[in-house]
C-alpha cells in the first residue's frame, strides 16, 4: 500500500496532535530531561487545539497517513512537516522550515526525506534545530543545510537551538 501523504485537515488536528507529541518524546529522550520532556510532551488536548488553530489560520501542515486504516488516533498520523514564512528579523532566507518529524518506527524509511520534499521542495529556506540533536542535524545537512553560526535559548523545552541555512538548488 503507497504511504499517502497530503495537506492536514482540521478534522487531523488531534491525529496531527499526537504525532507530534509521540514523535518529540522519542526524538527528544536523552536530550532532555525525562521529568521535562514529559511535562511538555503530556497535554494532547491543548497541542490539539494549537493544530486545530494553525490549520484554520491558513499555516501548512503535511501529514503522512499510517497504512493501517484502523490504526487509532495516536497512530493514525506518523509523521508531519510545516513550512512557512521565515520568522527571524535576520531571517536568511523567506521560507522556514518550522518542523519535521517522523516516528521512530519510520526512522531510515524515507518518509522525513517525502516530508521535506513536499514542505520545500529545493527552496532556500532555514530552520532551528537541538544543538544537541545530532541525528537531525545530519539529516539537514545531507539535505544541503548548514549552521549559520546563530544560537537561541528555545524558550519551550529550554535547550539551546542552533538555526541552519540551505541555499536554493
Amino acid at each position: 500500500m503507497e504511504l499517502q501523504i497530503r495537506r492536514a485537515e482540521v478534522v487531523d488536528a488531534e491525529a496531527g496532535a499526537w504525532c507530534h507529541l509521540l514523535c518529540w518524546r522519542e526524538a527528544y529522550a536523552g536530550l532532555l530531561e525525562p521529568a521535562r520532556l514529559a511535562e511538555k510532551t503530556g497535554d494532547v488536548e491543548r497541542r490539539t487545539e494549537k493544530w486545530a488553530g494553525a490549520i484554520e489560520a491558513g499555516l501548512v501542515r503535511w501529514i503522512a497517513l499510517s497504512p493501517d486504516p484502523a490504526a487509532p488516533v495516536e497512530d493514525r498520523v506518523i509523521g508531519f512537516s510545516a513550512p512557512g514564512p521565515a520568522r527571524d528579523e535576520d531571517a536568511p532566507t523567506p521560507l522556514e522550515l518550522y518542523a519535521i518529524y517522523a516516528r521512530q518506527g519510520w526512522w531510515g524509511s524515507g518518509l522525513a526525506n517525502r516530508l521535506l520534499d513536499v514542505a520545500i521542495g529545493k527552496e532556500a529556506a532555514s530552520l532551528w534545530v537541538l544543538e544537541g540533536n545530532q541525528r537531525a542535524r545530519a539529516f539537514y545537512r545531507r539535505h544541503g543545510f548548514a549552521e549559520d553560526g546563530v544560537r537561541v535559548d528555545e524558550p519551550f523545552f529550554g535547550v539551546p537551538e542552533i538555526r541552519m541555512v540551505r541555499p536554493a538548488g
